[in-house]
């Protein structure tokens, strides 16, 4: 019997061994720190590199909800899905951020929506089909693994389904550009996805809408009902005090402006173009501390690079330059492009510094460009405007609601500036937001060497 007890110890501390393995990570504020699940994609986040910060959508909502709780976090990142929710439900990670609602999912448990999307079916622009989703028999459709898109296309008739090939890879903006270059026939991906992808690839077109809607929420283990519930708390408030649709705004709320035409124009200028006064722009940047490709982008708003560019109004050159404005900024000639970066980079630095300590970025740039537009006498009084509105004067997101009264008599009457178009200057910021965020895909960082007076206008200009 002595065996069958020692045996019965030995089991009995195995069992104990495995049981805490089971029990995973250590809460957030006994670890000090949240472990956080993570993809990598445009817009939604991206890590540290290339002189950059982190930043995305996922990323900046995953740091406030950390600043409520006092931690820092530790991001895991991966690109497949179903990596991340099996280390989930081995207790390796807090939570994910964040992947779409499916009800059916073993062993985790869903916060409320953050975002929605429409789950669509992608081809090149120039393909001569399908036409719909009807048509798939025999076509190959690439789609990120364990999506809903991937789901339903399992579920079509046998004869009528197409070939799927699920990616654990690559994240949706890959897969759309694979497409774009077509190295692949068809992509299963969603609205959103597409409306950013389509900034960098106009040659895409949805083919159709797949059934139902694509709702993305935070995955936390379905044992872990505490952490899940402070979460949840913590997205009913923020939706409610409108900082997620700030969030939302920051990263998605441009991606629709520009149309697909504009878009091809300005990434063969890109090419053809641009070469020209890179070294300019970057020159630029060494002074004022801006990111080299937002004055870029800028410029291309303002003149589509053209050096020699006048409008009816007076003002020329590369950066749309005013006499007065020019004067100020000692150019003897708006028509020379290295003169007219210099000055209108210097005069967008100006505006950046004008603007009070509480307006913090990237909101800070975002007003900043408005005024390079309309002038700070006039977003000053946008911005006082905004407060008897009641609507958030450092906000772009609320501002661009506000910029558009300037316009209107019962509002430019009031001001000593008088009338402006403020519509045309949040049409404009919107644009130069578009560019930039092209400009960020495709050309390198230049790390900073000078120290502005607002250190968060450099680090945020350099996210995407």
């Amino acid at each position: 019997m002595r065996w069958f007890v020692r045996l019965s110890c030995v089991c009995s501390a195995i069992l104990l061994a495995l049981s805490g393995c089971s029990r995973g990570i250590d809460s957030p504020e006994k670890l000090g720190e949240l472990v956080v699940g993570v993809r990598e994609a445009p817009a939604l986040f991206q890590p540290d590199g290339d002189g950059a910060d982190a930043g995305g959508f996922n990323h900046d909502l995953t740091e406030i909800y950390a600043a409520t709780l006092g931690l820092k976090v530790r991001y895991v990142t991966d690109r497949d899905p179903l990596r991340l929710v099996q280390q989930l439900r081995e207790g390796k990670l807090h939570f994910i951020a964040s992947l779409p609602i499916d009800p059916a999912a073993k062993g985790v448990r869903f916060s409320l929506p953050i975002r929605t999307a429409q789950p669509v079916l992608v081809r090149h622009a120039d393909a001569l089909g399908p036409g719909s989703l009807t048509e798939l028999a025999g076509r190959t459709v690439e789609t990120v693994a364990g999506t809903p898109q991937a789901a339903y296309l399992k579920s079509i008739n046998a004869d009528k389904r197409p070939l799927i090939v699920e990616r654990g890879d690559i994240d949706d903006i890959a897969l759309l550009e694979r497409v774009a270059d077509r190295r692949s026939e068809l992509a299963a991906s969603d609205t959103l996805s597409f409306q950013v992808a389509a900034n960098f690839y106009p040659d895409i077109a949805i083919v159709d809408e797949l059934p139902g809607e694509l709702r993305f929420a935070w995955a936390f283990s379905a044992n872990d009902s505490a952490l899940s519930e402070r979460a949840g708390e913590f997205l009913a408030h923020i939706g409610k005090d409108g900082t997620l649709a700030r969030i939302a705004d920051r990263y998605f709320g441009h991606v629709k402006r520009i149309d697909s035409a504009d878009i091809a124009t300005f990434l063969e200028r890109r090419v053809s173009v641009l070469g020209k006064f890179r070294r300019d722009f970057v020159a630029a940047q060494e002074v004022t501390g801006i990111d080299w490709r937002l004055l870029a982008a800028l410029a291309y708003q303002e003149s589509q690079w053209d050096p020699l560019a006048t409008s009816p109004t007076g003002v020329r050159g590369m950066m749309m330059l005013t006499e007065d404005t020019a004067d100020s900024m000692n150019v003897t000639n708006r028509l020379d492009a290295a003169q007219s970066i210099r000055a209108g980079s210097a005069y967008l630095s100006s505006m950046i510094e004008a603007l009070p300590p509480s307006v913090i970025e990237p909101d800070r740039t975002w007003l900043a460009l408005a005024a390079y537009n309309i002038g700070m006498g006039h977003l000053k009084g946008a911005r006082q405007f905004a407060v008897s509105l009641k609507q958030d004067p450092n906000s772009w997101y609320e501002m661009k609601k506000v910029l558009p009264l300037l316009s209107r008599p019962q509002y430019y009457r009031r001001l000593k500036s008088g009338r402006a178009r403020g519509g045309e200057a949040v049409i404009m910021v919107e644009n130069v937001r578009g560019y930039y965020d092209v400009l960020a895909r495709f050309e390198t960082a230049l790390k900073f060497t000078l120290t502005p007076t607002f250190p968060n206008t450099a680090k945020v200009l350099k996210r995407k």
